[in-house]
This record gives structure tokens, C-alpha cells and sequence, in this order.
């Protein structure tokens, strides 16, 4: 229903003579590569008109279920929503407002079990140590957050904690504790810096002590770091893993559910070997590799701004192609990098119109897209939401640790 009032009552006619004609003409853009129809497909959700901010004037309002914050493309979208508005009823004001509602890639089977309020976990996983994986995990997570997603990032690396110094989370700092169904178990609350909720081994323990730990206790470590924290609603939780196919890979792909990896490599084609042993592990698994991103691929040279492959190049993107998989970009060598990683603020937030920025800001876009298609393809994963038109609807019209991690108080 279209309310008229005598003000502005021509904008709120002309809409409700021509809504078919606007459906028509949203029906007919794509939302490439989730949906063929915006309108059939659910991605515009109603249409009204209301009133400007200051109530002076009048506008027409579309609104826009986005399936990520992070979809790709995402600006180019809702600029060609509103020229087909505008395309139909003229040169109005229009506003697209925008939502997301960012459902699970995987369902819950095979007797894993899934992470209360997070949709969406993926790994960030290598094959060896030192391509960068730790630098990666928290930009990807920063720069999700900057999208406007909501996201967590778990610190699996319990012999090698980065988190704590990547974020700027200074010595001592300790996460703080809630209530939990078991009186005697209370849940740890994560730590949160730059849109992103944190958590870490390196939270609990002193970072300064070596963890003389045996794999299985190292295992069940991890495996608290995801299910006595509480996380709250997440669209992804982040986890940086530690490297290699051990204990922790193991026991995470058993327990919980994973909507995919991110693979790490580096550019030398020495690294092959290690991309496709880290993929057959996940494959053993059944856990999607989402694609292969190349860290430290080139570099740029401030005084030149010409780019220098210090590396043999190419060794990600070989790897990718030959295992079937997306390459999900390069990441450049630049000194922001390194620099936000040491002075705990990642370079997507530090630096965010710098070339590796935008890398890792793609990389988000392909990361998060890759998930939303899988969920979109996915009728068990999606809800079938009803598009409204001003207030009606278009038909209207594993076993528990025996012994718990530090809790701090």
C-alpha cells in the first residue's frame, strides 16, 4: 500500500501507477554471479516511497537484501538500481538501502557440529610456515569488517600466536568472562579491535613462555578457542591456522563444520608442492578449497613505482590452475605491510588506499562471494524471504577436553 498524502502526493502517484513497470525494469538487472533477476531472486526486497531526512521532501526507497556485505561488484549494483528506477519514473530522488542477510555455505551434517550464531568459517591454512599465512588471516578479516561484515578471527596457531601482536593487543591483556548454561564452565568473551572479535592462545597464556604441549593437547586447545568463546552472531569467523596438516587441522575439520579454505603460497614454484599437499589434506576432509592466494608476489618500488618481481613468479597461480581451483590475486610486498603487522594495525585499516589494501580488500570480495553463490545454490542453506511493495507482499500484491584452557578473571 502507497500512502498519499497531499504533499509530494505526485511522486507517491507516479510510483504506484508505474510499479510494475519499475519491478519490470529491477527484474531485468542481474546480481552477477549470485542471481540471474534481482526482483525473482529476492535481492530487491520492497519498494516505497518516504520521506527525505528532514522531512522537506520526498524519495523512492528500494531495498536491497545483499547475500554479503563483501559482494563483489556491490557499488556497480546499486548504481544500476537506481538508473532503472530513474529510467522508468524519471529524474526522482532515489535511495537504495542496503542489508545483507548472509546465509551458511555448508550445512550442519556428517555429525559435525556448527558454532552457535557464526555462518560461515574458513581457514586460512598453508602448507609450510613463512608465506605470510598470519598477515593474510587478519587483512582478510579486517577488511571484511571494513565492508561492513560481521567477523571474528580465532588465532589457532597455539605454538605461534600472531593475533596479539597483529591487532595492537598489548601484554597482559586478558578477554573477560560471561555466564554460560554450566554455572561452572563460563564462557570467554573475545577481545575487539577494528571491527573484528578476536581471540587467541596468546590471550590466556604468557606469550613469553614456550608451549611444551603435545599435539593432543594442542588440539583440544583450539578446539575450546571456537567453542568456549562466545562469539556472538558472525557472518565469518576467520581462523588462522598453523602450519602444516598436524593435529589441529585434523581434530577442526572432524568438529566443526567449514565452509572452506584459503590456501597461502608464495610465488616460487618450490612452493607447488606444499599448495597441493595443503589441498589434498582438506580434500581428505571434505573441506571446499575456496582458491589459492599468492602473498608476497611483487614488489613496488617507491622511488619508481614500477613493479619488481623479486621472486620467480607465477608459482600460486600454477599451482591454482593445476589443482582446479580459483586464484584468488596477488598480494604485494610493501613496506605497510610489514610495518602494520609489527605495529598492530593491519594495512588495510593503517593504509587502506595502498595497493596491498585494495589486494586484500578483493580478496574479501572473492572470499565472501565465493560463499554467498555456494549458499545461494544451496536451497536447504537459504530462506525464501517475501519482497514487500510499501507494506504488502507481491502475492498480496567430538568428546569434551579433560582439562580446560587458563580462564582469567
Amino acid at each position: 500500500m502507497f500512502g498519499f498524502g497531499k504533499k509530494h502526493a505526485d511522486l507517491d502517484k507516479t510510483l504506484a501507477d508505474k510499479q510494475e513497470q519499475v519491478l519490470a525494469a529491477l527484474n531485468a538487472l542481474p546480481c552477477p554471479p549470485i542471481a540471474d533477476h534481482l526482483v525473482d531472486d529476492r535481492v530487491v526486497d520492497a519498494l516505497r516511497v518516504d520521506e527525505t531526512e528532514g522531512g522537506k521532501s520526498k524519495r523512492v526507497v528500494v531495498e536491497v537484501v545483499l547475500p554479503t556485505m563483501a559482494l563483489k561488484g556491490k557499488a556497480a549494483l546499486l548504481t544500476s538500481i537506481e538508473r532503472a528506477v530513474k529510467g522508468v519514473l524519471g529524474d526522482v530522488p532515489v535511495h537504495v538501502e542496503v542489508s545483507s542477510d548472509v546465509q551458511p555455505a555448508v550445512p550442519m551434517t556428517n555429525g559435525k557440529g556448527g558454532i552457535p550464531g557464526i555462518k560461515n568459517v574458513v581457514l586460512v591454512a598453508s602448507g609450510k610456515g613463512g608465506v605470510g599465512k598470519s598477515t593474510v588471516a587478519s587483512n582478510l578479516a579486517t577488511a571484511l569488517a571494513g565492508l561492513g561484515c560481521k567477523v571474528g578471527l580465532l588465532d589457532a596457531d597455539i605454538y605461534g600466536p600472531s593475533a596479539p601482536t597483529m591487532f595492537g593487543i598489548s601484554d597482559g591483556t586478558r578477554p573477560g568472562t560471561a555466564p554460560s548454561a554450566d554455572p561452572n564452565k563460563p564462557m570467554l568473551v573475545p577481545l575487539e579491535r577494528f571491527g573484528v572479535k578476536l581471540m587467541s592462545i596468546g590471550f590466556l597464556v604468557d606469550t613469553q613462555t614456550a608451549m611444551v604441549w603435545r599435539g593432543p593437547m594442542i588440539a583440544s586447545a583450539a578446539m575450546q578457542l571456537f567453542k568456549d568463546v562466545m562469539w556472538g552472531e558472525l557472518d565469518y569467523l576467520i581462523v588462522d591456522m598453523p602450519p602444516g596438516t598436524g593435529d589441529v587441522q585434523l581434530t577442526i575439520s572432524q568438529q566443526v563444520v567449514v565452509a572452506g579454505t584459503v590456501v597461502v603460497s608464495t610465488p616460487q614454484d618450490v612452493a607447488l608442492a606444499d599448495v597441493i599437499r595443503a589441498k589434498a589434506m582438506f580434500d581428505k576432509v571434505s573441506i571446499p578449497c575456496l582458491g589459492v592466494v599468492e602473498n608476497m608476489s611483487y614488489f613496488i618500488c617507491d622511488g619508481c613505482d614500477k613493479r619488481h618481481e623479486i621472486f620467480l613468479h607465477g608459482g600460486a597461480r600454477h599451482a591454482a590452475e593445476r589443482m582446479l581451483v580459483p586464484f584468488l590475486g596477488e598480494i604485494p610486498i610493501e613496506p605497510g605491510v610489514v610495518k602494520g603487522g609489527d605495529m598492530g594495525e593491519p594495512v588495510v585499516h593503517k593504509h587502506p588506499e595502498s595497493q596491498s589494501a585494495k589486494a586484500f580488500v578483493a580478496l574479501a570480495e572473492e572470499v565472501a562471494t565465493a560463499l554467498a553463490k555456494t549458499a545461494f545454490d544451496n536451497p536447504e542453506a537459504l530462506a525464501q524471504p517475501t519482497l514487500s511493495i510499501s507494506g504488502g507482499s507481491l502475492q498480496d500484491q567430538g568428546k569434551k577436553p579433560k582439562k580446560g584452557l587458563p580462564v582469567v578473571s
